[in-house]
């Protein structure tokens, strides 16, 4: 945040740049949209409105406001990647992801264990092997 602060001290923040107003000192907008990030508040505004933004901030704690931005920015990111859906297309994309992922592993799961009990039958064959050749060869020296 410092280093923002500092850029925003030689020129105006990209939402005061956009809006075409001098960038005020107590600007809500500085600290959240640095003069180099112009994207992120012409994105932020297109959606959101820089008005009904002004107004959420306004209404939010100091500490909360940076969050509230980078969720606004994402939003209005997805939004405008996909007008319809926006964030809830990506998480349910995700979601369905995830289903497929544990569904794969629980048949590996499954496969694996097949593998683990022919390895422990495969060394109770061998001991049984190993215990007829035991008996034989004792038969055998007895005789």
């Amino acid at each position: 945040m410092s280093s923002s602060s500092s850029l925003s001290s030689n020129s105006p923040c990209a939402a005061c740049k956009f809006l075409r107003r001098k960038c005020q000192p107590e600007c809500v907008f500085a600290p959240y949209f640095p003069p180099d990030q112009p994207q992120k508040f012409a994105n932020v505004h297109k959606v959101f409105g820089a008005s009904n933004v002004t107004k959420l901030l306004n209404e939010l704690q100091p500490h909360q406001r940076e969050d509230a931005v980078n969720s606004l920015a994402y939003e209005a990111d997805m939004r405008l990647r996909d007008p319809v859906y926006g964030c809830v297309g990506v998480i349910s994309l995700l979601q369905h992801q995830l289903r497929q992922l544990q569904m794969d592993l629980s048949c590996a799961k499954s496969e694996l264990s097949k593998y683990q009990n022919l390895g422990g039958m495969i060394f109770i064959l061998s001991l049984f092997v190993s215990i007829s050749v035991i008996r034989t060869v004792r038969i055998s020296r007895v005789k």
